[in-house]
């Protein structure tokens, strides 16, 4: 059927995940950094998200599409609630601030990196340390890698985060593996290459989750 929907421009779009946050529907997907209208029939063509997003990426036309599917829609709803349900510890709240939180997918010009304080961690660091959210992520904008992902440019993707943002502080969280020195090489390198201050924390924690040192600058 021919109806109004929404058109995002990806060459706009920074992937800071504003415009799929305020689609109450569940129609857009943040994949590989950029939003993505994902389920056409659970847009209702209303525009939450135009005035979401920050870089104007949004717009109208009028196009071919299926329509509306309001059952679909509130059947999305109700299982994702379920899931929640039973994944949440009542006693473990999500402290998240931002996503996507893979630093290969993130956007240096995305909202949430300016003004903030910075968690960078090893993905491994999450599972060892169990009050990861509450004394890490709480309060931060976080992004997370591997490095043994050799293939992406962990140092230029942090230059350019550290040069584009006021980044009032940076966390580096690592595990005490000698492997994870490559994510802290690529975040010294960074700070070297950005041209500003940033003071910086590092935590190194071991197998059995414990803070085996700290440091600072």
């Amino acid at each position: 059927m021919l109806r109004k929907i929404i058109k995002i421009d990806e060459d706009r779009c920074s992937g800071c995940g504003l415009c799929a946050n305020a689609c109450h529907e569940g129609a857009i997907d943040i994949v590989n950094g950029k939003a993505k209208l994902m389920r056409e029939h659970f847009c209702d063509g209303f525009g939450d998200c135009l005035p979401a997003c920050p870089m104007n990426a949004i717009s109208f036309e009028m196009r071919e599409a299926p329509g509306y599917d309001e059952q679909a829609v509130l059947e999305a709803k109700r299982k994702k609630e379920a899931k929640m349900s039973e994944s949440t510890g009542g006693d473990a709240p999500n402290a998240l601030n931002n996503w996507p939180v893979q630093l290969f997918l993130v956007s240096p010009t995305s909202p949430a990196f300016h003004d903030c304080d910075l968690l960078i961690a090893a993905d491994c660091t999450a599972y060892a340390y169990g009050n990861f959210h509450r004394d890490f992520v709480a309060g931060r904008t976080t992004v997370i890698a591997c490095p043994k992902q050799r293939e992406h440019d962990q140092a230029g993707k942090l230059t350019a985060i550290f040069r584009e943002n006021e980044i009032r502080s940076v966390t580096l969280v690592r595990m005490f593996v000698p492997c994870c020195g490559g994510l802290e090489y690529a975040v010294w390198q960074a700070l070297a290459e950005c041209g500003k201050t940033i003071p910086l924390r590092i935590v190194t924690v071991g197998a059995d989750g414990k803070v085996l040192k700290e440091e600072g600058t």
